[in-house]
């Protein structure tokens, strides 16, 4: 091993927070230096200056040049004993690169302090908390230390438990030791059957039966018979889920029996690369569409980055393994937390409770939660387009109730052929495979933690339960089962089940069973990084980004090829037997440590019976006896009505191109949008919808009307999508609840009883899938009192629907017209119940009567809204939830920028209530011509007396709210929209560069006229026609590099500009299987090559010029001048990487990370600048809005001088601008920072463009979530890519 030093590891502002924390745990800390430490493994002599090169950043300053002093020293670097996804990727691109005598790179952070040797232990360990993630990184005191990383243990053998020797003792202490999570019956069930056997078992034997029988993974309860008071149930819970798809379960395809369910979906062309030419094109054939919503709450309780990574990780795998083998889509994420406590922001509603050392805070939750779903989305490519967020703890006479143990929610859709829904058999001798990451000492008994109550488990044993992240290879594993799904039929797999809970010891076994097989496994096959592990750590460890598969003889050689073309793992394993047995065999102590009837793993233990009793909760006896406008006040700051932008921002909502709603909202891009939609395909606007709905502070009043509203949520939602019929939503289900806990079982039962006997068959709405968490309690000790807080029954409802045509989706942003009018269409009739509202949180209460909604009045409203929609009768939708009336309206008012007059015809608490109450309804504005016709359509489908005129519009911005008698409020838009925004601004503020939070905040008050377009050619015309009726299509490599996750929708906008796309994989070019000779055009895409490990794109260009052969293509391409390049996002970083290569390319920038401090998302400005890029050619002077994605887009030079020669010789091709269309420095206007708004540039000969904005995801109108309304299908984007055609000739 050796060691070299590197550059910073901090930005000044992180490397300033850090110095002011360190100050405020000790006064004589004092933060010197912070910067990369790089330990190499290796086999050989290395070429360390060399090394050195490939290692250092282009956008860092030098390396520093000596080791670190020890006693000044802290050094943090991944987990001992684990080996990080960083290390996995470097050293691939060492090889890559040349260097075959490295073994391993692994980085750590040297923090230089001075002050260390004055600390006492506490301070040491707060100290050492500050500095490293406990549960992912360790802190070593020396460089010397860094050999630890690279020890490897011998081989440890597994241990056998004494039952025929010591029976039920032996196998109790083991449940303890181990974090079994056995009940009492099924502790009697392993004794007797491994008695029968006459054989003790093995721990691995034990952890897998414990696993594959969790709560988590058998969802005992949902399983249970029940009695209620006394009274024998008919029903378990799962029977009556299940019995709304015995009822209205037509077109399911797949139910309860894959890892996601199955609608069918409409028909579009499937676009794909062929299989065997890799050339793009569209398949007409049915999309069908699946979905799936998952939770991850323990883990994010625990480690939040790690935990809310992991669960949207393991739900995209959820989506990538149905049937045969599927495609995620588009995905959402969600959090439930007690109440945040921010320390610059105190709010009366704010308990103060405390919480245990074992779990983190829901401040820190929702900092680094959200930030580890979001990237795990961004750097698969799966864009994260609808969500909620919560906050809740209140004092009640039962005890505290909240949100301590928290809920992550990670969901979304995909889709998957026809012929690929139902899972294939497969013949015994099959191949057994493991395709993805390596078994790692990570993770470990994760269902079974995941089943206990917080604080019923070992500190040690949660620890050991969080797993580790790495989309990257999870993008690679489905980039293979993209191009195995491609060959239709003849996919080389029969089987695919995703590696979750439980890790190997569940999913194969789960394999063979369902195949109707038995298994034979090879146990030393399985790829592993940790030669230490016992045979039970490699069998049940949950690492990652892993997927079993059955694959028959024949079709091997083909998956080989595909794997090695993606850079995947993957190993043979196993086979499958004709024996319904298991076997698990060690060639290394030539041994069997499983060796099992499948019967005794799933075999059914005694069956689950509940016994409970209704309680009563009576609430508390809250009358909205307030001033309206501190109401208002504390309503728009309480974390679940304001704004999420802080949660929006930080996630690609464009990857892929078939994004046509996100979350936000107009041309001032407002987070307030009711739904998400995709298209099925680039060719076709039919499309997918999905929207959320939860009330779960309503259950502690009343549980099946907190289902019901939550229900209602979703389907108000879900209406602003063109959804034809009721029939064509389906619902996911989540349910989390304190198990066992008081009356709690009892509210649970009742509330699934509402769900699957009554509202759902009433409505008639299936239910395919769902999850449930039934540990929803923490506890412990402080100063020898007893405390906890328990979560409400708590039901998370998803809604999906194929719809029809996207550019008819709804949105809240107003029309701005003096002739319009705001109506209610208000299905709680004016009852105005506060029960578990916000404005009774907002004063530390719930209310005792609830609002409630009867099935008839849901399928009112969406037959009324239906009609309206037919005879384009609405201009704007919004629904009411949370915050009442007043919020949906001013939520509307923010989209638009307009003032309101808003009139109720109550005084007095009264008229609070009808302004604040979370009733079922909607808002519409409509022409005030149209009210009459629309109150006599209410009436025909049985909603009379549900219209409600409460507001029409003001150009002043003043927003005005009156009763009969009095003036309530009397407001400005800026200011109310500051309150609202108020909470994401603080945790912003806190999580990223505090100076852009300050900016975006400060530009609510702004009289900015909003997002425009004005461009210098007819966006209708195509400028390409005459060039592809001569039928030549010119050759376009859609070049790719693992990690690459957006060359969809660049071979797309290419191919409609009449150009043969070609899936070019960097892998083709290393092995020589194809070339860039034939290619007119080569599109560098977007993603996270090698997840951008050593600096962004910088991975991907190294191993281009670090390899003799593929630095001379390319150089030899860039010269030829029949030649054009585009780079987009990470294809920019790599080829401003590549400019030596590129003639007339010298004085380009490379990209440093965003000032913001983090990856940004947002719709903004550009303006295209005279420049001599071809692709750029006749649209100098236009102005329009263009998607950003990217966490390092600032443009860096390498001296001044570089910077006025790119500014000075015409080259800047795109320029961010503001709302004024003035180049600028402004955050978010200018997304990243870079200096004089540089967004694009071009080489001096114009051929090669590049550009951090994604012009190839928006060529479509539909693609942009605000566009001029007079834009054709094909938006200004499109005259890029043609201009591309045309420039070719």
């Amino acid at each position: 091993m050796f060691i070299l030093p590197g550059s910073s590891a901090l930005t000044s502002p992180r490397f300033q927070a850090l110095a002011d924390a360190l100050r405020a745990l000790d006064s004589g800390l004092r933060l010197e230096d912070a910067y990369f430490l790089y330990a190499i493994e290796h086999e050989g002599d290395v070429n360390r200056e060399a090394l050195a090169q490939l290692l250092q950043p282009s956008t860092s300053e030098m390396a520093r040049e000596t080791l670190p002093d020890d006693q000044y020293c802290l050094i943090v670097v991944p987990r001992v004993g684990t080996i990080s996804p960083w290390s996995s990727k470097a050293t691939d691109i060492a090889h890559n690169c040349g260097f075959a005598s490295i073994e391993r790179i692994e980085r750590g952070v040297c923090y230089v302090i001075e002050g260390l040797s004055t600390l006492d232990p506490s301070q040491g360990k707060e100290l050492h908390g500050l500095l490293h993630d406990r549960m992912v990184e360790s802190v070593l005191a020396n460089a010397a230390g860094l050999a630890q990383l690279f020890q490897s243990a011998e081989p440890a053998h597994f241990n056998r438990v004494a039952i025929l020797e010591r029976g039920h003792r032996a196998l109790r202490h083991a449940n303890e030791q181990l974090g079994l999570a056995l009940a009492d019956d099924e502790i009697d069930y392993l004794v007797t059957a491994f008695q029968e056997l006459n054989r003790d078992p093995s721990d691995i034997e034990l952890m897998m039966f414990a696993q594959a029988n969790s709560e988590h993974c058998r969802h005992k309860i949902f399983n249970a018979s029940w009695t209620i008071d006394g009274a024998e149930c008919e029903h378990s819970l799962f029977g009556m889920i299940r019995n709304t798809h015995h009822v209205g379960g037509e077109g399911v395809l797949s139910a309860y029996s894959d890892n996601a369910a199955v609608v069918s979906g409409h028909n579009g062309g499937r676009w794909f690369p062929d299989p065997d030419s890799g050339e793009y094109a569209y398949h007409e054939e049915p999309i069908h569409l699946l979905m799936k919503v998952e939770t991850h709450n323990h883990p994010t309780a625990i480690a939040p980055f790690a935990g809310a990574a992991t669960g949207s990780g393991g739900e995209i795998r959820d989506e990538g393994a149905v049937g045969r083998g599927s495609k995620p889509k588009a995905g959402l994420a969600g959090f439930t937390v007690s109440h945040l406590e921010l320390p610059d922001k105190p709010q009366p509603w704010e308990l103060g409770y405390g919480r245990p050392g074992r779990i983190v805070s829901p401040l820190q939750i929702m900092l680094d939660g959200p930030i580890g779903a979001a990237a795990f989305n961004n750097e698969f490519g799966r864009p994260n387009l609808t969500g909620y967020f919560r906050t809740f703890e209140v004092a009640t006479n039962e005890g505290v109730r909240g949100y301590h143990k928290p809920i992550m929610i990670a969901g979304g859709f995909g889709n998957i052929r026809e012929e690929h829904v139902q899972k294939g058999g497969f013949e015994p001798g099959a191949h057994l495979v493991v395709l993805g990451g390596p078994a790692m000492l990570i993770g470990l008994g994760g269902g079974a933690a995941s089943s206990m109550a917080s604080g019923d488990s070992d500190e040690a044993l949660d620890f050991a339960s969080v797993q580790r992240h790495n989309p990257e290879m999870e993008r690679r594993c489905q980039e293979v089962i993209d191009r195995c799904w491609a060959l239709g039929e003849d996919s080389p797999i029969a089987f695919i089940h995703d590696v979750g809970a439980g890790g190997l010891s569940n999913a194969l076994p789960e394999l063979v069973k369902d195949g109707g097989r038995g298994g034979r496994i090879d146990l030393r096959s399985i790829p592993s990084d940790e030669p230490g592990m016992s045979p039970l750590e490699i069998w049940c460890n949950e690492a990652q980004e892993r997927y079993v598969l059955a694959i028959e003889p024949a079709h091997i050689a083909r998956f080989e090829a595909i794997c090695e073309r993606e850079r995947c793992p993957y190993a043979v394993v196993g086979q499958a037997t004709e024996a319904l047995h298991l076997e698990v065999a060690d060639s290394q102590f030539e041994d069997r440590p499983v060796d099992l009837p499948m019967a005794l793993l799933f075999g059914k233990p005694p069956k689950m019976h509940r016994e409970a009793h209704r309680g009563t909760f009576c609430g508390d006896d809250f009358v909205a006896d307030l001033r309206p406008a501190e109401a208002l006040e504390r309503v728009l700051q309480f974390p679940a009505v304001g704004s999420k932008s802080f949660l929006i921002t930080i996630g690609d909502r464009s990857v892929t191109g078939l994004v046509a709603r996100d979350q936000m909202v107009g041309p001032w891009q407002v987070p307030v949008a009711d739904c998400a939609v995709t298209t099925v395909s680039m060719d076709s606007h039919l499309g997918e919808a999905m929207s959320m709905g939860e009330r779960t502070p309503v259950a502690l009043l009343s549980g099946p009307a907190s289902a019901r509203l939550s229900i209602a949520e979703a389907i108000t939602n879900i209406l602003a999508s063109p959804v034809a019929q009721l029939a064509d939503i389906r619902l996911s289900a989540n349910w989390m609840c304190a198990a066992g806990h008081d009356d709690n079982d009892a509210i649970l039962f009742d509330t699934v009883r509402t769900v699957g006997l009554e509202f759902c068959p009433e409505l008639g709405i299936t239910v395919p899938v769902g999850k449930d968490s039934m540990s929803m309690r923490t506890s412990w000790q402080e100063q020898g009192e007893d405390k906890s807080v328990t979560a409400p029954v708590s039901l998370i409802v998803s809604a999906f629907a194929p719809v029809g045509d996207v550019r008819a989706t709804l949105t809240p942003e107003l029309v701005i017209n003096d002739d319009t009018e705001l109506l209610l269409i208000d299905l709680g009739h004016g009852q105005n119940r506060l029960g578990g509202s916000v404005l009774a949180q907002c004063w530390g209460a719930l209310g005792s009567e609830v609002p409630d909604v009867a099935a008839t009045d849901l399928k009112a409203l969406f037959e009324l809204v239906c009609q309206l929609k037919s005879h384009d009768l609405i201009l704007a939708y919004h629904d009411r939830s949370d915050g009442g009336l007043l919020v949906t309206l001013l939520e509307m008012a923010f989209a638009a920028r307009v003032g309101l007059n808003v009139t109720v015809s109550d005084e007095g608490p009264a008229a609070l209530a009808a302004l604040f109450s979370e009733e079922v309804g909607v808002v519409l504005q409509v022409h005030s011509a149209d009210v009459h016709q629309i109150e006599a359509l209410a009436i025909e489908v049985g909603l009379s007396g549900c219209v409600r005129r409460v507001a029409t519009l003001r150009t002043d911005q003043r927003v005005v709210v009156n009763s009969p008698r009095f003036e309530l409020i009397d407001s400005q838009r800026g200011a109310l929209q500051q309150l609202w925004s108020s909470t994401s601004y603080q945790l912003q503020k806190l999580r990223d560069n505090p100076e852009c939070a300050d900016q975006e905040f400060d530009n609510i008050l702004h009289n900015d006229p909003g997002l425009s377009a004005k461009l210098s050619f007819d966006p209708g015309s195509d400028n390409a026609a005459p060039f592809i009726a001569t039928g030549v299509l010119p050759r376009v490599a859609i070049l790719r590099e693992q990690g690459v996750n957006g060359q969809s929708e660049m071979a797309a906008a290419f191919h409609r500009a009449g150009f043969t796309t070609v899936d070019v994989h960097m892998s083709d070019l290393l092995q020589g299987s194809m070339t860039l000779d034939g290619f007119k055009g080569l599109a560098a895409c977007g993603g996270f090559s090698y997840g951008d490990v050593l600096g962004a794109g910088e991975g991907w260009a190294k191993t281009i010029l670090f390899n003799p052969e593929l630095r001379e293509a390319f150089s030899t391409f860039f010269e030829r001048t029949d030649t054009f390049s585009l780079g987009v996002c990470n294809g920019c970083q790599m080829l401003s990487n590549l400019s030596e290569l590129i003639p007339g390319a010298a004085h380009w920038p490379r990209f440093a990370r965003n000032t913001s401090e983090q990856y940004e998302a947002r719709l903004t400005l550009v303006r295209v600048e005279e420049s001599p890029s071809v692709l750029l050619s006749d649209m100098a002077g236009s102005h329009l809005p263009i998607v950003v994605a990217h966490g390092e887009g600032r443009a860096l030079f390498a001296n001044d001088d570089q910077m006025a020669l790119a500014n000075n010789s015409n080259s800047v091709g795109l320029r961010y601008v503001d709302h004024f269309g003035a180049v600028t420095q402004r955050y978010p206007f200018n997304p990243n920072g870079s200096p004089s708004g540089i967004a694009g540039l071009s080489s001096m000969d114009g051929r090669v463009t590049i550009m951090m904005p994604h012009p190839e995801r928006v060529f479509r109108t539909s693609q942009l979530s605000w566009a001029p309304q007079n834009w054709p299908d094909d938006s200004g984007w499109m005259r890029l890519f043609r201009n591309a055609r045309t420039w070719l000739g």
